[in-house]
């Protein structure tokens, strides 16, 4: 882990990237959602607004996606905050992660970065010795999570409910000007809008 060494009131101190970053408003989520990255991803969010509530906060997405509640949770408290989230897509922002990227006010992706959105999936188990009526009950539930998922996209995209199930019926993927077209991304990262960070 790279360590910058910084002269303070108290004195010499070495800073992690991580402590960098996060002192400029930037978080990261770069592996599956589950319950402790959304717990960590909330934590971090939560501490960032009772600093500045006024102030934009960069969230950068590379994910698979993962657990449908968990990332349903960093979802819901980014749109209840009053600090605006800015969620910028730095690889691949698939299923949940392409959700947690619907969060942000702006949607930003670099050029060569990509999204995808789908129905949510069987999450595995053991179905052997189910009754008819626990099958359909997860399948209630499969249904439920599609609708919440189809509901969400929709809202930011403008696109009808329609529209958004016929498209995740299979993986949909989409480059950053296909993501702006469909209305997933609302920019793309370049030298000409970039600001870095002030160490």
């Amino acid at each position: 882990m790279a360590n910058l060494i910084r002269e303070t009131a108290g004195g010499m101190r070495a800073l992690t990237t991580e402590d960098i970053l996060f002192s400029n408003r930037e978080i990261f989520l770069t592996d599956s959602v589950d319950s402790a990255t959304s717990t960590e991803l909330i934590k971090q969010l939560m501490v960032l607004e009772k600093l500045d509530p006024e102030k934009e906060i960069t969230f950068y997405i590379n994910s698979p996606g993962g657990e449908v509640v968990s990332g349903l949770a960093v979802y819901d408290y980014i749109q209840i905050m009053k600090a605006p989230v800015r969620t910028v897509c730095i690889g691949t922002a698939a299923s949940m992660g392409a959700i947690l990227f619907l969060a942000g006010e702006k949607r930003e992706m670099l050029p060569h970065t990509r999204l995808m959105i789908h129905d949510p999936a069987y999450g595995g188990g053991d179905m052997a010795g189910k009754k008819p009526h626990e099958l359909q009950q997860y399948v209630d539930k499969l249904r439920q999570t599609q609708e919440i998922a189809a509901k969400l996209i929709a809202e930011k995209t403008g696109k009808t409910l329609e529209e958004i199930c016929e498209k995740t019926r299979e993986d949909s993927w989409f480059n950053a000007e296909e993501a702006i077209e469909y209305g997933l991304a609302t920019g793309i990262v370049d030298k000409t809008n970039v600001e870095f960070p002030d160490f």
